[in-house]
């Protein structure tokens, strides 16, 4: 190697085991966390939609199909419908954001301890390489984007 070369050093930390261990565990318990929120989101949807449907086939009783004062709650019916969207991108936001973090917690683990012969390496998906998977920021009726 010439003096004018210098070797390609990439740069270290060390840090203590139980440090980056406690530092994981927090990571696994926020993705736990994480997942749990998108089941109370979707069961929450689901009781949403459940008592929409019901409100709107009771708003189509032929009855009261000529009661014109009824049409602006059938319309905002229509739109909290509509509005419910947003569980399914958060849902995909905390997928995302899980993988992320499980990836970061097991890299960081890997890096730190390493792994003996013989022991299992946990399987992680490749950490998604978008920022974002949701790039939609608000909805109005009729308008979709796909991602």
């Amino acid at each position: 190697m010439s003096p004018d070369q210098t070797p390609f050093l990439v740069p270290t930390v060390e840090l203590p085991v139980m440090l980056v261990a406690e530092v994981q565990d927090s990571l696994l318990v926020v993705v736990h966390d994480l997942n749990r929120l998108d089941g109370l989101l979707a069961h929450a949807m689901e009781n949403l939609m459940q008592r929409f449907t019901s409100a709107s086939a009771d708003l189509a009783d032929p009855a009261l199909v000529a009661v014109k004062e009824l049409e602006g709650v059938r319309s905002a019916l229509r739109a909290a419908v509509t509005e419910l969207q947003f569980q399914d991108m958060a849902s995909q936001l905390i997928v995302h954001t899980s993988k992320i973090l499980q990836g970061c917690a097991y890299r960081l683990a890997s890096d730190a301890m390493g792994y003996e012969d013989g022991e299992a390496v946990p399987f992680v998906e490749d950490v998604p390489d978008r920022p974002n998977p949701v790039t939609q920021d608000e909805m109005q009726a009729g308008s979709i984007e796909l991602f």
